[in-house]
């Protein structure tokens, strides 16, 4: 690792608490130069839904390269991006009843959020946007004021400004109060001596990842949806981390009655890890754009979409959301019953579907914890404040055997450093 040591940037970070040179990846395990094998609880920071080196994927894929295929292409018209629209608004948008069109922009989420940003500015003529505690939208500089976390934020070196933060509606809180805390908004909005701006939108992960797994009340979330109707905001719902099938259904939002007028996607839509990014629009906003008034040199590599389309085939039917859904009661009963063995810590769980989280309090023992689980051969990582909340996010096709011995590793970690720290 010498190398890496020598002549990359300090920047680097994930790295730090893998300090290995992994070589090979396949499905929920990838294999260090030295043949160690390390269960991924990890996948990607949720890119990686479908595994490493998807077989599926990687035919398609190389079936493209061979053809010679168009890999890039700006947003001119390609075979493999009709495929991708066709497949994803046939599988996706139709059967939601939905209109909205397909925007690319560059190949992250912070990319989609600052796109979406951008456009509820310039359809309402409003500077100021709503966004939560907790809440992570990305690191340029537009996602970055949205994004709580104070220590990405003080790296911006530039004021992070026209953002009206407020509580989040996590089911972890009391219903009553979250939803007392909406009403406050709408009444200091609808004063018009309360000397505040109309939002232009409202941005909301309908199940905040990286903040620390914190699940939207349904009823919080229609009630800020509603709120937005009220005052001409826009709904914007970032579903970059916990969209793509994560929770058991395609968005996290799925059946909770919501109406979104821009959903963010990236990290899961490009299947196999390349990268790819995209909002949905409603049809009434996005004609506020003028041809060419956003660009950028990645809107959606042949490779993404060729992988993209394999991985919308995941949901020609149910058979794995029905798995996710179970492994996701998998991972919970056994996070839920390390907790209560430790009650005397205070640890709590919280989650939906395959992604959960289970809070320790204490981000010492989280990073202590993560770091044996990677010496006994499990990736997790962790996030929230402080970096208190092990999240458990491994592909949706993880074998489950893997998915059990990667829950006993995570159980013992927790023991020991439990212990040591006793």
């Amino acid at each position: 690792m010498q190398i890496f040591e020598q002549w990359e940037s300090d920047i680097r970070g994930y790295c730090r608490l893998y300090p290995t040179v992994f070589k090979s990846a396949s499905n929920a395990r990838q294999v260090d130069e030295n043949g160690k094998s390390y269960i991924d609880f990890f996948a990607g920071a949720g890119v990686l839904n479908f595994g490493h080196n998807n077989e599926r994927m990687k035919r398609a894929m190389i079936d493209f390269l061979q053809r010679d295929g168009v890999a890039h292409s700006l947003d001119m018209y390609t075979d493999v991006k009709r495929d991708f629209i066709t497949k994803f608004v046939d599988t996706i948008v139709k059967p939601r009843g939905w209109s909205h069109k397909l925007q690319f922009m560059g190949p992250t989420g912070t990319n989609a959020v600052e796109t979406a940003l951008k456009l509820a500015r310039k359809v309402t003529g409003r500077g100021n946007v709503v966004a939560y505690m907790h809440g992570f939208h990305g690191m340029t500089l537009g996602s970055l004021a949205l994004t709580a976390n104070s220590y990405f934020r003080n790296a911006a070196g530039v004021p992070l400004e026209h953002v009206i933060r407020q509580p989040f509606g996590g089911d972890e809180r009391p219903l009553e109060q979250c939803l007392a805390e909406v009403e406050s908004l709408r009444e200091m909005f609808t004063d018009s001596s309360a000397g505040v701006e109309l939002p232009a939108a409202f941005v909301i992960e309908p199940i905040q990842a990286e903040g620390g797994v914190h699940v939207a009340h349904p009823e919080w979330l229609r009630a800020v949806e509603a709120l937005a109707r009220e005052i001409d905001a826009l709904v914007i719902l970032d579903d970059i981390q916990a969209g793509c099938g994560r929770t058991g259904s395609y968005f996290s939002f799925d059946d909770l009655g919501l109406d979104p007028d821009i959903v963010t996607l990236a990290k899961g839509i490009g299947g196999f890890g390349t990268p790819l990014a995209m909002n949905l629009i409603k049809p009434e906003y996005d004609k506020h754009w003028q041809p060419g008034e956003h660009t950028g040199t990645f809107r959606g590599q042949g490779l993404s979409f060729v992988a993209g389309v394999e991985a919308l085939k995941y949901f020609d039917d149910d058979e794995l959301m029905n798995e996710t859904r179970a492994k996701g009661r998998m991972m919970r009963e056994r996070i839920e019953a390390i907790a209560e063995r430790h009650a005397g810590h205070s640890f709590s769980v919280r989650g939906k579907g395959m992604m959960q989280g289970l809070d320790v309090a204490d981000g010492d023992l989280a990073k202590r914890t993560a770091s044996r689980a990677f010496e006994s051969g499990l990736l997790i990582g962790a996030c929230g404040t402080g970096g208190r909340v092990l999240k458990l996010i491994p592909p949706l096709t993880i074998p489950e055997a893997d998915l059990k011995e990667g829950l006993d590793l995570l159980e013992s970690a927790i023991e020991h450093s439990v212990e040591k720290a006793a």
